[in-house]
């Protein structure tokens, strides 16, 4: 019996791998503990109305910077999500507080990517 550790999509399962005539029988354990990499440093988020992400994508594009006055429906950033582009629009007239991601950056579901006052 040989005992292996695989990691599939960043979860590590420990599989023994048993040789019996010329076949083999594999047989997984639960999954260890993953290591986890340590998460970004929070950016503190400034501003009265949080824009979140709708869905886990990567951005794409980003069309306000801090201090733009912005109104409601605007494109504030385009998210690529399952290989389509969506339109993030503001939620109501006001100033872009913050930006909290960067173009290329990978997002959750509900992260918060722009305040506003």
């Amino acid at each position: 019996m040989k005992n292996y550790k695989v990691t599939v999509n960043g979860v590590t399962y420990e599989v023994s791998v048993e040789e019996c005539g010329t076949q083999e029988t594999v047989q997984a354990a639960a999954p260890a503990p993953a290591q986890k990499p340590a998460a970004p440093a929070p950016v503190a988020a400034s501003g009265k109305t949080q824009v979140k992400a709708p869905m886990q994508g990567n951005i794409m594009k980003i069309n306000v910077k801090p201090g733009d006055a912005v109104k409601k429906g605007q494109v504030l950033m385009v998210l690529e999500a399952m290989k389509m582009e969506n339109d993030i629009p503001c939620p109501e007239d006001g100033v872009v507080a913050s930006v909290l991601v960067a173009q290329g950056a990978t997002v959750k579901s509900d992260d918060v990517l722009i305040t506003l006052q």
